[in-house]
């Protein structure tokens, strides 16, 4: 059965939209250049475990801390894990630098073009766990477009806490039933149903994909087609 034409999109914005980890391992191959790749990637993937577990922990009720604050510490570790900063670069601003790489995010190929169909449509909100000063320097360098961009940082939360949810809830003045939920990570998606929302996953080669027990409403290859599926609902 097709999706009832939604009053508005909501998008996940790290990984749905912009290439997380690229953007970060290009700030660590700037900090330390002398590493190889199979270093890059393992210091890649102990950033990303760092956020994930921070983020996880604040999302189950701990103190909230902003994102800019859990890049900061993650930074850090990488520096600590190359030996005070690579190439004898680990002061504080060499450290800040690598942090800042986390706003420094590409956009996917279809990413600008797709919004700006879809945006023909439908009012586009924005829906990111990056803090509200993130998600402005994000947003400027990929080149993103929105009618509304919201920050968890509004609801001392992260996703999948409900409370990050209802921000775009409450923003739209729509029912959650009225709102399509648009991401690439299917736990962002368990989430939104969480509240309500209707949901759209889209593959991307980072994204978290679907179980075989999850039950979405379209499951989309790009943006593109994410569009053609609203046209024919």
């Amino acid at each position: 059965m097709p999706v009832p034409q939604p009053d508005a999109l909501v998008f996940d914005v790290l990984g749905t939209l912009v290439d997380e980890p690229a953007g970060i391992r290009s700030g660590i191959r700037a900090f330390a250049p002398a590493l190889d790749d199979a270093a890059t990637e393992r210091l890649l993937a102990l950033w990303q475990r760092h956020i994930g577990r921070e983020q996880g922990r604040i999302a189950e009720g701990g103190p909230y801390r902003d994102s800019a604050a859990l890049d900061r510490e993650a930074a850090r570790q990488v520096a600590d894990a190359v030996g005070a900063g690579g190439d004898g670069s680990g002061g504080a601003a060499a450290v800040e630098a690598l942090a800042r790489s986390a706003r420094r995010l590409p956009p996917w190929p279809d990413t600008r073009d797709g919004l700006a169909r879809l945006a023909e449509r439908f009012p586009l909100v924005g829906l990111s766990n990056a803090s509200r000063s993130a998600l402005l320097e994000l947003n400027a360098y990929a080149g993103l477009r929105w009618h509304l961009a919201l920050s968890a940082e509004d609801a001392r939360a992260y996703k999948p806490s409900p409370e990050v949810y209802r921000l775009a809830v409450e923003a739209s003045g729509r029912p959650p039933e009225r709102l399509l939920m648009v991401a690439a990570h299917a736990w962002d998606l368990r989430g939104a149903q969480s509240l309500g929302m209707r949901t759209a996953y889209v593959r991307r080669p980072v994204g978290d994909p679907p179980a075989p027990s999850d039950r979405f409403d379209l499951y989309a290859e790009g943006l593109a087609d994410l569009a053609d599926q609203l046209d024919r609902a």
